[in-house]
């Protein structure tokens, strides 16, 4: 059994607002929203670890790149528990790479490099860990996208109108770079 708690983003969360507060999250109950194609689940965020680092997962079914983006001040972690997921990264000189994870494969990006994936198989999932001195950017998931209160994949993709990527690089530390080539093979 799991305490909800009534928290700035929520009516009812999981996750206790206040920090120091030790919980536990049982499978799949902590915040959730739907962006793109995909399901997002936050189980520790920046009010939690005092903006160090935090700790979600994204699921989703084979579909389309998720658009490049980077993060100044915040390094990203990719570990894929399910699936497939290919990971394009692009370092600060304008080296491309791109690798296809598997389960137990893990990608590392650093702050100010250009990343995009897409999920290469149906019910891929990825555990996403970030972190960086300008805190943690987990929030943006629900506002840029919807939160939910359901389990599973949205019915219908959740497609933000473009001018809304403009409203989250200061406040969550994604820059999306919309027009981004990549020349991986």
């Amino acid at each position: 059994m799991t305490i909800e708690y009534a928290t700035r983003y929520r009516r009812a969360s999981h996750i206790p607002a206040d920090p120091g507060t030790p919980y536990f999250i049982e499978k799949g109950e902590g915040d959730r929203a739907h962006l793109f194609g995909d399901l997002i689940t936050i189980y520790a965020g920046g009010e939690q670890t005092e903006n160090t680092f935090n700790f979600f997962t994204v699921e989703g079914p084979k579909g389309d790149l998720i658009p490049a983006h980077l993060h100044t001040d915040t390094h990203e972690v990719f570990y894929v528990t399910q699936g497939a997921v290919r990971l394009f990264v692009e370092d600060t000189t304008g080296h491309q790479q791109e690798k296809l994870l598997t389960p137990g494969d893990f990608g590392f990006v650093p702050k100010n490099c250009r990343h995009a994936y897409r999920m290469e198989r149906h019910h891929s999932q990825v555990v996403g860990v970030a972190a960086g001195p300008a805190g943690t950017f987990e929030r943006f998931f629900e506002n840029l996208g919807a939160p939910t209160e359901r389990h599973g994949l949205p019915a219908k993709p959740v497609v933000p109108e473009p001018h809304a990527f403009a409203t989250v690089p200061e406040r969550y530390d994604v820059r999306f770079h919309a027009d981004h080539q990549w020349h991986t093979p």
